[in-house]
This record gives structure tokens, sequence and C-alpha cells, in this order.
């Protein structure tokens, strides 16, 4: 079981980026998947998750209106993508999988993610 995250690096405020998230078909298709956020001296903090059914979506309110999760069945792959960037956005950002939830629920508790990526770094300079 594995989930690989990318797209990571040093952004400026205020522009886009778009993360991805790369996971095998054992994982994908029967899963809910979100993206968490580590900063520097920080707790692993919820941003956006998604249900299987892809119907579902909750955001963490700092990224609602400017980040969009998403995922590509067929391409066993999970989005964030993140406008308007602020500095404050500066994380590890982490892909996770969960068994926890239903086809059309998605939870935001860190204990319910049962597989997790590597990270990727994303740095918001102003």
């Amino acid at each position: 079981v594995q989930l690989q995250a990318s797209g990571g690096g040093l952004m400026q405020a205020g522009n886009a980026s778009r993360l991805t998230c790369a996971a095998s078909q054992h994982i994908f298709s029967n899963y809910a998947m979100a993206w968490f956020r580590q900063a520097p001296g920080k707790d692993r903090d919820f941003v956006a998750g998604i249900s299987m059914s892809g119907r579902r979506l909750r955001y963490t309110d700092s990224v609602k209106g400017r980040f969009t999760i998403s995922r590509d069945s067929p391409e066993n792959t999970l989005y964030l993508q993140m406008n308007s960037l602020k500095p404050e956005d500066t994380a590890v950002y982490y892909c996770a999988a969960s068994t926890r939830f239903s086809w059309d629920s998605v939870g935001s508790q860190i204990s319910l993610y049962d597989y997790w990526g590597q990270g990727t770094l994303v740095t918001v300079s102003s």
C-alpha cells in the first residue's frame, strides 16, 4: 500500500499550485482520501478530505474558497489545487487514506487515517 505526494516547492504568495498524490489501486478505489499539513513546530492538521464517492468534500476553515480537493479514480490520483496561497500555508503536506468512512462520508480526525504518504514541502514566501 503506497501513497506518493508531489508538487511542493517554493511559491509566491497569491499564486496557485497543485499537489498530487499517486496511490496504489488497492487503496484508491476503496478509501476516503485527505490532505493534512504540518507547519514547523506544530501538530499535523487536517486540510481537506474527499469521500470514496467523490461527492462529499470537507475543508478546514482557513482554506475554504482557496483550496479544492479532487480525485481521479481511473488514474488513482488525488489532487489539491491551492489558489491565493498565503505564507501561513507553508507546511509539509501529506496525503492520507482511510478505511473508516462510508461511501459518501469523510472526516477530519487524524487517528481515522490508516495510510500516509511521505509528505511534500510547500513554502510560500511573501
